[in-house]
């Protein structure tokens, strides 16, 4: 496969789990900041938090001056100088996914079209506050809809590893992103750690990954902050985590060597950085610092994907 057919399906696939993840680590901030004030301790700003986990604060502060409601919708939503906002994730998945049509199914193709369309046609001129939640849960369906798509009808080839390989890298950061957004919000004064406001925080970093039901089924017990983590970060069972999603990094890079008959750099760091989970415990994870741990990842992560550019010629 050519360097640029596998770039464009790694970036295709990266950049429909960015827009589902921003949409998703929106929610978090959107969700959080609904908490009463008499109930909080006061008036709380938890947008910063938000863009501070989307990697999005400076670009925003420079345009915008202050992270708000509006201004996270124009920034990480609307924005097409911000490379990373929801609209340029998704006009460039379909650049990507345009430029390799002969290597997608028709559906794949289809969905991938058909989002961008109805984004550019309905969403990009009407998105405001008050439909901002319905916004949310159509890029999470219509992200949705493609991974099924590319699941149920690529072939299990080079093309369907690229696509993958490039989904699970763009989800373990973003998960561990939405985890750390609980470090940058703070406690109103007079608030403990297991109270109130911070179980409904913990709550909702759970409801923004899907995972409330899924943690107690795990753990029949209440929301306790360590079970959170070890939830999203070490329990092989939750779809995205950060141990299944590198699990699925190593997996895909392997079905690509297996293609290629050569390993590289690359897959000596998946599956370092994988093991390295796969053996960890929770008490090592707080230890060190949960926000040091996944600063850590993050930046590992970032390594790696470099590596996977480098090693295959990515332009």
């Amino acid at each position: 496969m050519l360097s640029r057919t596998a770039a464009c399906l790694y970036w295709m696939g990266r950049y429909m789990e960015r827009a589902e993840n921003l949409a998703r680590i929106i929610e978090v901030g959107y969700r959080m900041n609904q908490l009463p004030e008499w109930e909080s301790g006061g008036p709380r700003n938890e947008w910063r938090s938000t863009v501070i986990a989307a990697g999005a604060e400076q670009g925003l502060i420079e345009k915008h001056g202050e992270a708000n409601l509006d201004s996270v919708i124009a920034y990480i939503g609307l924005d097409e100088e911000n490379p990373s906002s929801i609209l340029c994730s998704l006009k460039s998945a379909r650049t990507n996914g345009k430029a390799v049509r002969t290597a997608l199914t028709a559906d794949t193709w289809d969905f991938l079209n058909h989002t961008w369309l109805e984004f550019n046609g309905r969403w990009r001129s009407t998105l405001n506050r008050d439909n901002l939640l319905n916004f949310l849960d159509w890029v999470k369906i219509r992200a949705n809809l493609f991974q099924g798509a590319v699941q149920g009808g690529m072939l299990r080839d080079e093309a369907f590893a690229f696509v993958n390989l490039g989904m699970h890298m763009e989800r373990a950061d973003n998960t561990a992103r939405i985890l750390d957004v609980k470090y940058h919000v703070l406690l109103p004064p007079g608030e403990s750690l297991g109270g109130s406001v911070d179980y409904y925080q913990w709550a909702t970093i759970l409801r923004s990954v899907s995972a409330l039901g899924s943690y107690h089924w795990l753990y029949r017990d209440s929301i306790k902050p360590w079970q959170v983590a070890e939830l999203l970060i070490l329990r092989e069972e939750m779809p995205r985590s950060l141990v299944y999603t590198l699990g699925q990094v190593v997996r895909y890079l392997d079905m690509i060597a297996v293609s290629h008959g050569k390993r590289h750099a690359c897959h000596r760091l998946a599956g370092k950085l994988y093991t390295q989970l796969g053996y960890a415990s929770i008490e090592d994870v707080f230890q060190s610092g949960l926000h040091e741990y996944l600063t850590d990842f993050l930046a590992r992560n970032n390594t790696l994907g470099d590596e996977i550019a480098s090693n295959y010629h990515f332009v």
